[in-house]
């Protein structure tokens, strides 16, 4: 049997300390896989190309904009510290003393951080915690699971992300576990933020703000988003990532987690008295998220409803790292959208103000790309 691939750690592969997470990736930091948003995006829309397969150039943004992100994260580290106490609460109670976590890179990896750095300032607990990759259409990393599963009892692992959009990855996750032929694992997901409405486990359920989906691998680690290439991971590999070591000037990533874990003790009491009503309410998914984002589409002629991407950190992406058509802002969101409008400035794509959406904010994706190039 051949043996499985190891882990990765900071400082070598990633800039977070060796304790705070396990890379099970792949380390593709020397092949060239960034690729012209626009011509990324034409060959992805074709069918030429999976989004997966390559990677899309790093922003690095402007003095404004790292402004921007500094105020946002200053103004909700309260409101972040509060809803990573409620979830790593929720998650104990679910999973015991002994739960595992598996973050789903790279959005859930500061969120996994995070809950780790909760359950050992509120309980003296070192709980595990590995990034592994699932990838939209593709699946969840198997060679990852099958390291997991050797190593933990898979019903103490619950799974991470940062936030919810329409869903597509909480199904995504449902699907690739059903399918998947080694140990069972539980397909729950824990999120800080649930504006979709596709899971139980869940710090709130407003859309609002999460500093870390502001950037990219400069808040996660220096890490950047997964890949799955045929060329490049072979089928005993993990699925892989590129460290971007080249930025660590420019890395927030540890200011990030201090800023908020410094205010746990400010909420703890908060959480406490929170979490009794949070567990015994009625937190069974209802999806609106998807079916507003089905209404949004037959609105605006969109019927890939992948081309929509709802709430404040996946609008953020698409102005980050896809060819934005348009932003729709809801009209009494506007404290958490300044980066927003900021992003959208810059890249002259036209923000559109409505009411009947029930996010802060939807991105589209522009659709011309379709046909298999610009029309």
């Amino acid at each position: 049997m051949t043996p499985l691939p190891e882990p990765l750690y900071g400082p070598e592969f990633g800039s977070y300390p060796a304790e705070d997470v396990a890379w099970l990736l792949k380390d593709l930091s020397e092949a060239r896989l960034e690729a012209p948003t626009e011509e990324r995006e034409a060959a992805i829309q074709a069918g030429r190309a999976h989004y997966a397969e390559s990677l899309p150039m790093e922003y690095q943004p402007g003095p404004e904009y790292r402004r921007l992100f500094q105020e946002a994260l200053e103004e909700s580290a309260e409101r972040l510290a509060y809803a990573t106490g409620l979830l790593t609460e929720m998650i104990l109670a679910e999973r015991g003393p002994d739960a595992v976590l598996v973050s789903l890179a790279r959005a859930g990896t500061p969120v996994g951080v995070l809950i780790r750095r909760w359950a050992r300032f509120a309980h003296g607990l070192d709980l595990a915690h590995y990034a592994i990759s699932i990838v939209r259409g593709r699946g969840i990393d198997t060679v990852a699971l099958q390291y997991v599963a050797g190593r933990h009892n898979p019903a103490t692992v619950m799974f991470v992300d940062g936030w919810t959009g329409k869903g597509a990855i909480s199904r995504e996750l449902t699907a690739a576990l059903s399918e998947y032929t080694g140990a069972r694992f539980l397909d729950d997901l824990a999120v800080l933020a649930d504006p979709g409405r596709c899971t139980t486990l869940y710090g709130t359920r407003d859309d609002f703000l999460i500093p870390s989906a502001c950037l990219n691998s400069t808040v996660s680690g220096l890490i950047s988003r997964t890949v799955l290439n045929d060329d490049l991971i072979g089928p005993g590999d993990f699925h892989g990532a590129k460290f971007y070591a080249d930025l660590a000037d420019d890395d927030v990533s540890a200011h990030f987690l201090d800023t908020v874990c410094a205010r746990f003790a400010d909420v703890a009491e908060q959480v406490a008295k929170d979490l009794p009503d949070l567990r015994a309410s009625d937190r069974t998914p209802d999806w609106s998220g998807w079916e507003a984002v089905s209404r949004v589409g037959a609105v605006h002629g969109v019927d890939d409803l992948n081309l929509i991407k709802p709430g404040v950190g996946e609008t953020t992406r698409v102005l980050l790292r896809r060819v934005p058509w348009k932003v729709l802002v809801r009209t009494d969101a506007e404290a958490d959208l300044t980066h927003i409008r900021l992003l959208a400035r810059e890249r002259g794509v036209p923000v559109l103000d409505v009411d009947d959406i029930p996010y802060a904010c939807m991105g589209l994706i522009h659709p011309r790309f379709g046909k298999g190039g610009v029309q």
